[in-house]
């Protein structure tokens, strides 16, 4: 028997219809005939993959989601970040199929004309037009890679005593060994057994679950430990942490990129949800004014298939020979297809300067619904298109994963798709619409989002 039962229920709710011009519910939710899929999943896949709304995804495209019964969703989701020039881009579409229509789908990393003019589209927006570029297919995959290479770094050039990697408290690098080690979820460390104690963590200043922003914290967390400067290899962090998103305070952001640097200290920025414009800003480390030395990229790279990267200063990525980091899918030819379409796309149509346009509307439309669930809507964060509200239990800072479940599933039923809360307790209701939205669309979704906290909270 399986101890863990699903988030949202699959059994069918009769749910007041809608009927905008961008919304349309026109049956019960989960739809009865989606049933038999729903099932058949629960029956061959793991528990694990149950977590999000019982939506049967049939079409998704710009700022809209369809199942195959009617139903329209404004879909502030994007897949987890992932289509910040909105659900099946015209210009990725092209760029697949012509491809496909070739055809040539596999390379291994045998070279290829986009693999090219994909590393030199991604070096030109480097921080230094030097650094190079070595392409994967996951954020984990990329955040694994710039965790080797800070080690590799530190240990050839100083030896095995300058092997700490530091990253951040409630930091989220992704699902495989190493990014978990690097993570700051306790929670998600529990099937190591043992850990591996050469990776520590510190306090994230987010300003709110702690409100300690000084960067001497950093410091004194590390003094504290017994950790020198100088047996430090590596340290990462989200440019905004998925939790929030939270940011860290620009001056705090310059100080250790400085300390990083004063003691030769590989500084990467995770930019696999950040990335691509989603706040603003082309990569969300320029908020900072810092040059890190390895970012790691994903998600929004293709605004479709998987692809990552890491883009690096020589120094660091030139460590292995050739043939010794590799990827089997290292610029498989579909999806660097896909980010060359996606980047250039998202210049063509000023997709960052409407990120940034749109922050003010979307904050203010957040902070109207918090304003009116003070006790329960414990903190708001926005920037550009990338926002949250944690839920907390009354007049405290306590995650509330169920009520923000229940707000969650009230914008599924209302016709407006976001994935399942996040945070250390899931209790982050986080908002990530196309960096192509309009205001008209950004304001409906606001004020779905607006009603379902009413009709939730009272």
């Amino acid at each position: 028997m399986n101890k863990f039962t699903r988030k949202y229920s699959i059994k069918p709710v009769k749910v007041p219809q809608v009927k905008t011009k961008h919304r349309r519910i026109v049956t019960a939710l989960p739809v009865p005939q989606s049933l038999p899929t729903l099932r058949k999943l629960e029956k061959h896949e793991p528990m694990s993959m149950q977590g999000q709304p019982p939506i049967v995804m049939h079409k998704a495209e710009g700022n809209y989601v369809w199942d195959n019964w009617g139903n329209q969703w404004i879909d502030w989701s994007s897949g987890v970040l992932i289509s910040n020039a909105g659900n099946a881009n015209k210009a990725v579409a092209k760029a697949l199929k012509e491809m496909i229509q070739r055809p040539l789908l596999s390379t291994y990393v045998f070279p290829h004309e986009k693999r090219a003019e994909l590393a030199e589209l991604l070096a030109s927006i480097a921080p230094d037009k030097s650094y190079k570029v070595f392409l994967l297919s996951t954020g984990s995959e990329a955040t694994e890679n710039c965790i080797k290479l800070s080690k590799t770094y530190a240990l050839q050039k100083y030896g095995p005593e300058k092997r700490y990697f530091v990253s951040f408290k409630n930091a989220f690098h992704g699902r495989t060994m190493g990014a978990q080690l690097a993570g700051g979820n306790p929670n998600l460390k529990k099937w190591l057994g043992k850990s591996d104690d050469s990776f520590v963590q510190v306090p994230f200043p987010d300003g709110y679950k702690n409100t300690d922003t000084r960067f001497e914290l950093f410091l004194e967390t590390l003094a504290g430990l017994g950790i020198k400067p100088e047996q430090v290899c590596g340290v990462m962090t989200e440019s905004f942490q998925g939790v929030g998103p939270d940011f860290m305070p620009v001056e705090y952001a310059r100080k250790l990129a400085a300390w990083c640097r004063a003691n030769d200290v590989v500084l990467t920025m995770d930019e696999v949800q950040a990335g691509f414009g989603r706040s603003g800003k082309w990569f969300s480390f320029q908020h900072y004014g810092i040059k890190p030395d390895l970012i790691a990229c994903g998600k929004g790279i293709s605004s479709s298939l998987a692809l990552s990267a890491v883009i690096g200063r020589p120094e660091v990525m030139e460590l292995y020979a050739p043939g010794s980091m590799t990827s089997t899918h290292s610029a498989s030819p579909l999806p660097v297809a896909a980010a060359i379409a996606n980047i250039r796309e998202l210049k063509r149509s000023k997709a960052v300067q409407n990120a940034a346009k749109l922050e003010p509307v979307l904050h203010k439309g957040l902070l109207a619904i918090q304003k009116k669930h003070p006790a329960v809507a414990g903190c708001v964060q926005c920037r550009g298109l990338v926002a949250g509200i944690q839920i907390v239990k009354p007049g405290t800072k306590e995650p509330d994963s169920a009520t923000a479940i229940k707000i969650n599933e009230k914008c599924f039923h209302k016709g407006l798709l976001m994935f399942a809360p996040v945070g250390i307790a899931g209790e982050c209701i986080k908002i990530a619409p196309s960096l192509l939205t309009s205001k008209e669309v950004l304001l409906e979704g606001l004020a779905v989002l607006d009603a379902a906290m009413d009709e939730v909270l009272g």
